[in-house]
């Protein structure tokens, strides 16, 4: 049986950081740039189906990749592509090295993308999404937009949909309240998916692991 994901799990408003040991994955792609920063030695893992080692190893947004060797000392960094650029992210986790607490304190100070006002908006109504549902029209309506004028200004400056970016949110919010103590079917209601099977099913395809093993082996720390 696959090995699973240990450690803390810091959680930020535009990043997530795991401190402790990386877990076999399946072949998986997500929104979020991820950078897997070795604690020891070098880290290892299947990108693009090519194996590949080092001490930081960085995955683009919607790139599949696996984790093949558990158990490796890691930072495990995934971080919004609305908020930052990936070389820069590289750059920042090479000169904070394997410290959490430092890398932490780093991206408090790291500058954010600038974003178009109304996209600006538009992601504001997404971040405060709860169990209710949020159309896409209801978003256009919080950024003075047309549905049709929504759907163009995020797939021309982000490069995917609004529906994409509202079942991340939701999935990362299912995740903040399962590690928090509730069960895979409350997290899942709460966060508006239509069970717990829809909720494991977006958590294996999104990050390659079964939730029912991993989940209880990481420890929450919210970063407000």
């Amino acid at each position: 049986m696959p090995k699973p994901w240990q450690g803390q799990l810091w959680l930020a408003t535009d990043y997530c950081l795991i401190a402790g040991s990386a877990g076999e994955t399946g072949v998986h792609a997500h929104y979020p740039h991820q950078l897997l920063i070795a604690r020891s030695c070098e880290v290892e893992a299947l990108i693009d189906g090519v194996p590949a080692r080092g001490p930081v190893l960085s995955i683009t947004s919607g790139q599949p990749h696996a984790i093949i060797a558990t158990g490796q000392p890691t930072l495990t960094l995934y971080a919004e592509p609305l908020a930052f650029d990936l070389p820069e992210l590289r750059q920042l986790c090479r000169q904070t090295g394997p410290d959490a607490e430092r890398l932490i304190a780093a991206l408090a100070t790291l500058p954010r993308r600038p974003l178009q006002p109304r996209l600006a908006k538009a992601l504001l109504r997404i971040r405060q999404l709860d169990a209710d549902a949020l159309p896409a029209a209801e978003i256009a309506r919080e950024a003075a937009l047309s549905l049709s004028q929504l759907e163009r200004l995020f797939t021309g400056e982000l490069g995917l949909s609004v529906r994409r970016l509202v079942l991340w949110q939701r999935l990362r919010f299912a995740l903040q309240l399962a590690l928090s103590g509730y069960s895979l079917t409350d997290a899942g209601a709460t966060a508006g998916f239509a069970d717990s099977a829809h909720l494991s099913r977006s958590i294996r395809q999104h990050f390659g692991i079964r939730a029912d093993r991993n989940l209880r082996h990481l420890t929450l720390r919210v970063i407000g």
